[in-house]
């Protein structure tokens, strides 16, 4: 038998890295430190605020055993020239993500970290792109906030970019659905859908319509499938006629609306749009044809933005605490935990006069 297999791990990888101590890594010095690459990383570069004393003399012996050299860029990346977060966000217009800015900004600010944002717009491509951008300018974490879109080709180069950003001492953390190897704050968008089908069947409607981005966009997909299924337990049947396709912002909900207006309305009770947005456009469309909402046809909405107590009526959706969900980010972010949680954020409907009850209901 090879006398080498008798040799613990970490012998044998002293004694290699001893003769090539160039190829030595970040993460050889956390196995042999018994830490997380994170731990690791920070205790090398001096950021050792959430790092303790022992941690610390650990990693510090294992580099002098294997004679780890640090990588210069990949040091100045995890120190990073300013402490920054860098937030991607899906659209800056929407008041959804302005909302989960807010929580990422408090909780940075408190922990002496500025925020920039840049607009991914819903492509993957430019997505990768500015991930890919993002790490040449060494922040210290990476949000990235935003509906998954299905497309395989993409979500593999985001997964590599991610991971060498990481590697090189960076934190991520995602807000959105839970499919990515990183940590992840999650809206229950399917649960949230679910209970508002049931809440409208309840009030007594039947004949409803559903307004949708395409299924790729996961979160409009969630959405549709959570508040299908929920009509399914009230004993409802979705008709697919209803069901309209259309862009996930406020002027796709107007011009479907304006298309089911065109189309005849032929007894429709109520119109739910997978976001506020959406359903604010709706809202207009209706206005613009010389319908009531709430009166002639009721209208739903998902995430409760802050106009959606401004406008009239008040518009019934699905209340997403967002602030926290930014807030969420950020404390998986400056935790010292190298593991992939998922932390789910629970949402809440909101009925208000835009889906009063139907008479006999």
């Amino acid at each position: 038998m090879d006398d080498r297999s008798k040799t613990p791990a970490s012998s044998r990888l002293t004694a290699t890295a001893r003769q090539r101590p160039s190829s030595v890594t970040l993460q050889d010095v956390a196995r042999e430190a018994g830490v997380s690459a994170a731990t690791a990383s920070r205790a090398l570069n001096g950021s050792t605020r959430n790092v303790q004393s022992e941690n610390v003399s650990r990693v510090l012996a294992a580099a002098a055993r294997l004679g780890y050299v640090p990588h210069v860029s990949a040091q100045a990346t995890a120190k990073g020239s300013i402490p920054t977060v860098a937030l991607v966000v899906s659209d800056v217009a929407d008041p959804y993500f302005a909302s989960i800015a807010a929580g990422i900004t408090d909780a940075a600010e408190a922990n002496g970290l500025v925020v920039t944002m840049t607009v991914a717009d819903r492509s993957p491509d430019r997505e990768v792109q500015l991930v890919r951008t993002l790490r040449g300018q060494r922040p210290q974490i990476i949000i990235i906030a935003g509906s998954r879109i299905d497309d395989t080709d993409t979500r593999d180069a985001l997964i590599d970019e991610l991971r060498q950003y990481r590697a090189a001492g960076g934190r991520v953390v995602l807000i959105s659905q839970p499919e990515l190897p990183f940590p992840t704050v999650a809206i229950d968008n399917v649960d949230g859908a679910r209970l508002l089908a049931r809440e409208l069947a309840g009030a007594g409607y039947r004949r409803l319509s559903i307004i949708h981005a395409p299924h790729r966009i996961r979160t409009s997909y969630d959405r549709y499938t959570g508040f299908v299924t929920g009509l399914e337990e009230s004993g409802i049947t979705m008709d697919e006629n209803f069901a309209m396709e259309t862009e996930f912002t406020r002027s796709g909900g107007y011009e479907a609306a304006r298309e089911l207006v065109e189309r005849g309305l032929r007894q429709l009770e109520l119109i739910f749009a997978v976001n506020d947005v959406m359903a604010l456009g709706v809202m207009s469309a209706l206005r613009d044809a010389g319908l009531v909402p709430g009166r002639d046809v009721a209208v739903a909405g998902f995430d409760d933005i802050s106009s959606a107590v401004d406008v009239v009526p008040a518009l019934t959706t699905v209340a997403v605490p967002l602030r926290e969900a930014g807030l969420e980010a950020m404390r998986l972010a400056l935790a010292d935990d190298d593991s992939i949680p998922t932390v789910w954020i629970p949402t809440a409907v909101r009925l208000r006069e835009s889906t009063p009850r139907m008479s006999g209901a």
